[in-house]
């Protein structure tokens, strides 16, 4: 057993039990919408409409129409089924035209929130101090 290993098993021994649940709960919802989303649409790329086996079924993956990974409902109004490739083709194709409109470089930020009850995000903190040291 290297020291590594040893150190990982000892970090997940001390975890404690609200994070246990939380990676429970996490790797639980992750299994339960692509396991429905396949159920649900079969093993078929929506946009390619290439044919998918048991043994190839990995290479599907589920979109998000909205974009948002934690809205998840059960009747699969949100998702698609997409093989890598389209998939990757269509999160591709927002940032390459972005990039060929002049704005490019942009941040896109994938957190969600609800309001202003969370505050700033730290990049938006850094932003408004880079702001008012401008203005000294």
């Amino acid at each position: 057993m290297s020291f590594s290993k040893g150190k990982d098993e000892m970090e997940k021994k001390n975890r404690s039990p609200e994070e246990v649940v939380r990676e429970l709960k996490k790797a639980k919802i992750k299994e339960d919408y692509r396991e429905r989303a396949l159920a649900l649409f079969g093993l078929i790329c929506a946009r390619c409409g290439r044919e998918f086996e048991e043994s190839n079924r990995h290479l599907l993956t589920v979109h998000h129409k909205d974009g948002n990974h934690l809205y998840n409902p059960p009747d699969g109004s949100n998702w698609e089924l997409l093989c890598v490739y389209c998939h990757e083709d269509i999160h591709s194709r927002g940032l390459l035209g972005d990039f060929l409109s002049g704005k490019g470089g942009q941040e896109i930020s994938t957190v969600y929130r609800e309001g202003e009850k969370f505050g700033l995000t730290l990049g938006e903190k850094l932003k408004k101090a880079l702001e008012e040291k401008k203005k000294k």
